[in-house]
């Protein structure tokens, strides 16, 4: 990160291209059009650009007083998804005697065109603009220099003709861009999906994100390329299969048909008996959770692989696996805080066509769903070396039945409906607070959602309650009903 004396000398340096200075706090499309601006550098410094907020054009500083919300705001414009390719920042508060700056530090991108809710800032001097054809193009040639990843390589063998244009001008630029954009683009179409990463105009092919997504047959050109499901008797592949269905053709219309079965055939929602005159509506698997691990598979998976990618389904939970493990900066110890995009190209598309929502928030929420459903955390197996595998377990609701609890497990389900700390629990079935105790007669109860905590997951938070579910609730009408 710059040094507090290198701002200085920035502040001072008026027509310098590489600086943006700002006194708003609250102008997110402004900050938003710098970092992109920065992440293009279409001046090719290749040095960092920076947004400073708390200075005026002419460089000083007008009192600003930095807070955590601030610091949250441009934090946040990294990840929010708005600008793409993800950009590469940091940020920094440094105080002054006449007031402070909060500092984002944007480094060049490796894959310009960089864009900001569809559009492609540059520096022109020292201002912002929107980059017309002629820069534009110059951004992807240094795009295609800088060439890395599989996604990105023109699919030597294929044309124009082995893509649906049809569905990229109906389905894909739509969403990618502004209405006012795309009417003043008057490009051919070659340019057009070269812009987009797309098309190489050096082989005059498309490139293999092309194929992968608009493809009329991107098995022509990739074996591997569509998603296998397979609905097995019993808990492993040895047994007989009930249903199996082939995902195939390109992504944007195998995405669409994998979202609406893993709605309609996988996350469906069906009675369980809870007594012989009454039942209860669970989900075996939660929408959300299950498209977000199904998509990730999808995005991330080795496309230069001749296997598919797999979609399994046994008795009490799914096995989703694809080829290629862990890539980039991603590691064992450090999944899934650290991510990387093996196919960075296709990653930004399935963002645009909504498949994605925020980078790197993914699995947070995908365990959190889970947890709230009764599935318990998704297994990763980070182990395999060319695959990557998850397992979601089936929602514990379906064996609502077979539950059993010991007579103070069940007294403290029914002294809990209302809220009652650890202490008071213990008191009442008579035994001391020790873990041992806890984690045989209320962790238990909390494993299954029969009792819930008041306040964040945590034992020792202090004032933490236990309280009867729903789910409680309906166990103990059945256990008294039998």
């Amino acid at each position: 990160m710059i040094s507090k004396e290198e701002i200085e000398k920035l502040l001072l340096d008026i027509e310098n291209s590489r600086v943006e200075r700002t006194i708003s706090t609250t102008n997110t499309d402004k900050f938003g059009e710098a970092i992109c601006a920065f992440c293009n550098d279409f001046p090719d410094a290749k040095q960092a650009g920076y947004l400073i907020i708390g200075a005026k054009n002419n460089g000083s500083r007008n009192g600003l007083a930095v807070n955590d919300e601030l610091q949250k705001n441009i934090a946040g414009i990294r990840s929010d998804g708005n600008i793409q390719p993800q950009p590469a920042m940091a940020i920094e508060r440094f105080t002054f005697p006449d007031g402070e700056l909060l500092v984002a530090e944007v480094q060049p991108s490796n894959f310009p065109p960089v864009r900001y809710k569809g559009k492609i800032w540059i520096r022109v001097g020292a201002r912002r603009a929107v980059a017309n054809e002629a820069e534009e193009k110059i951004l992807y040639e240094k795009r295609a220099s800088n060439i890395k990843t599989f996604d990105a390589m023109p699919c030597i063998g294929a044309s124009i003709d082995d893509l649906d244009i049809k569905l990229f001008k109906t389905e894909y630029l739509p969403k990618a861009f502004p209405e006012d954009v795309l009417s003043a683009d008057k490009r051919d179409i070659k340019n057009q999906l070269q812009a987009l990463g797309f098309y190489d105009l050096r082989f005059d092919c498309p490139t293999y994100a092309a194929i992968i997504l608009f493809g009329n047959n991107p098995e022509k050109f990739l074996a591997g390329c569509y998603t296998q499901y397979v609905r097995f008797a019993g808990e492993t592949r040895a047994g007989d299969i009930l249903n199996e269905h082939k995902f195939d053709g390109n992504l944007v219309k195998a995405l669409s048909k994998m979202d609406t079965f893993v709605e309609l055939s996988i996350a469906k929602e069906k009675p369980v008996p809870v007594s012989p005159l009454r039942e209860v509506k669970v989900i075996s698997y939660p929408h959300f959770a299950t498209r977000e691990l199904l998509m990730n598979a999808v995005m991330h998976r080795d496309y230069e692989s001749n296997s598919p990618t797999r979609f399994y389904e046994f008795d009490s939970y799914i096995e989703i696996q694809n080829a290629g493990g862990l890539y980039g900066k991603a590691r064992p110890e450090n999944f899934p805080d650290v991510n990387d995009y093996r196919n960075p190209v296709i990653a930004e598309a399935m963002k645009v066509l909504g498949y994605v929502n925020r980078y790197n928030r993914g699995i947070i929420r995908v365990q959190e769903e889970l947890k709230e459903n009764g599935n318990g955390k998704a297994i990763f197996d980070l182990k395999l070396i060319t695959a990557f595998k998850v397992i979601e377990p089936i929602s514990g609701r379906e064996n609502f039945r077979s539950i059993e609890l010991t007579d103070k497990q069940l007294s403290v389900l029914k002294y809990c409906s209302i809220a009652k700390s650890g202490d008071e629990i213990f008191a009442y079935i008579g035994i001391t607070r020790q873990t041992k105790n806890f984690k045989k007669h209320i962790q238990p109860l909390l494993d299954t959602q029969f009792l819930a905590y008041t306040k964040p997951d945590k034992t020792d938070v202090k004032g933490q309650q236990y309280v009867l579910t729903i789910f409680g609730k309906e166990w103990l009408k059945m256990h008294e009903e039998e």
